[in-house]
C-alpha cells in the first residue's frame, strides 16, 4: 500500500510582548513563514503573554505592525496565552494528580546559596540546575506551608517523570534524532501559585492545541525540546517535528536581546531601512 504524502506543515512564531522585536526575531519569523509557505502550509502567530507583569499592550501592537511591515501574513485568530489559562491549568492539574510535580518554596537567593555551598552542584547546558532542595519535603509539611500562604512554584520531578514516560526520542530536521534526556534542565518550573503555567508547559500545550506540526525556533532552545517531548508523552499530546535554526548575533558574536535597541526593527525602520534591507540584515534576503 502506497504511503500517503506528508501533510503541509503548520508552523508558528510565538513572541512575548515584553519589548520591541529585533533582527533575531525577524529571522525566526521569516524562517517559519518561509517553510510553511513554500510547502503550501499554514503560518500561525501566537502571543506568549502569561507574564502580565512584563507584557505591554503597546509591544503587542508593535509585533503585528513590524511583522506586517516585513511582508509576513498569518492565519487568524492570533492565540494569546492570557486568554487560555484554563488549558494550562488542566494540564498542570493532571501532572499534580499523578504526583509528577512538587511545590518548591525556595527563593532565588536560597537556590543560589545552596548551589554555591554544594561541592558538586548539578549543571546543565544553561548552567547550574535546581539542586532539589524541596523535592523530598513530606506531604504534610508541604500542605502546611501552602495553607500558611507561603509562595511556591510547581516543579517537574524530572527523574520520576522520565521513569514514567520511559525511553523517548524527538527529531530535528537538520540535526537528526535525539534520545530524550529528562533531566537535562533539572526540575524545571511548570507553574506557580499565582500562574497556571510557565514557558515549558504553556508552549507544549499551545503547539498541540494549535495543530503545530513543525516547531521552528533558535538553536539555544534545543535543550528545552527534551522537556517538551517529555511533557507531550506525559500528557498524551501530539508530537511535531522540530527545526532549530541558527541565531542572529551582534558584532561581538553575542545573541541579540531586546535590550539591543540598535538592532530593533523599529529603530531600523526609523533610520530609513526598507523591509528588504531589514530582511537582508537579518540574514534572510529575498522578496
Amino acid at each position: 500500500m502506497q504511503a500517503s504524502p506528508p501533510l503541509p506543515p503548520v508552523t508558528r512564531f510565538a513572541p512575548s510582548p515584553t519589548g520591541r522585536l529585533h533582527l533575531g526575531h525577524a529571522y525566526s519569523a521569516l524562517f517559519a513563514h518561509s517553510l510553511a509557505k513554500a510547502a503550501g502550509g499554514r503560518f500561525l502567530l501566537r502571543i506568549e503573554d502569561i507574564d502580565q507583569g512584563r507584557c505591554r499592550a503597546e509591544f503587542e501592537g508593535a509585533i503585528y505592525d513590524d511583522l506586517a511591515w516585513l511582508g509576513l501574513d498569518w492565519e487568524g485568530p492570533v492565540r494569546r496565552q492570557s486568554e487560555h489559562l484554563d488549558s494550562y491549568r488542566a494540564a498542570l492539574d493532571r501532572l499534580v494528580a499523578e504526583e509528577l510535580v512538587y511545590p518548591c518554596f525556595c527563593s532565588r537567593k536560597e537556590i543560589q546559596v545552596e548551589i554555591a555551598r554544594a561541592a558538586s552542584a548539578p549543571h546543565g547546558p544553561e548552567g547550574p540546575l535546581y539542586p532539589g532542595i524541596c523535592r523530598e519535603i513530606a506531604g504534610d509539611a508541604r500542605s502546611a506551608r501552602i495553607a500558611a500562604g507561603a509562595p511556591y512554584a510547581l516543579r517537574l520531578d524530572a527523574a520520576k517523570a522520565g521513569r514514567q514516560a520511559g525511553p523517548l526520542a524527538w527529531r530535528d530536521i537538520e540535526r537528526g534524532s535525539f534520545a530524550v534526556n529528562p533531566e537535562i534542565l533539572g526540575d524545571v518550573v511548570l507553574g506557580r501559585r499565582d500562574a497556571p503555567a510557565g514557558y515549558h508547559l504553556a508552549v507544549t500545550v499551545d503547539d498541540h492545541l494549535q495543530g503545530v506540526s513543525l516547531v521552528t525556533r533558535g538553536e539555544d532552545l534545543l535543550p528545552a525540546t527534551h522537556i517538551h517531548r517529555l511533557l507531550q508523552a506525559l500528557l498524551g499530546l501530539s508530537v511535531p517535528a522540530w527545526h532549530h535554526h541558527r541565531l542572529v548575533t551582534n558584532e561581538k558574536g553575542e545573541r541579540l536581546a531586546k535590550r539591543d535597541q540598535a538592532a530593533s526593527i523599529a529603530a531600523l525602520r526609523a533610520g530609513g531601512h526598507t523591509p528588504a534591507q531589514v530582511r537582508a540584515l537579518a540574514g534572510f534576503p529575498g522578496p
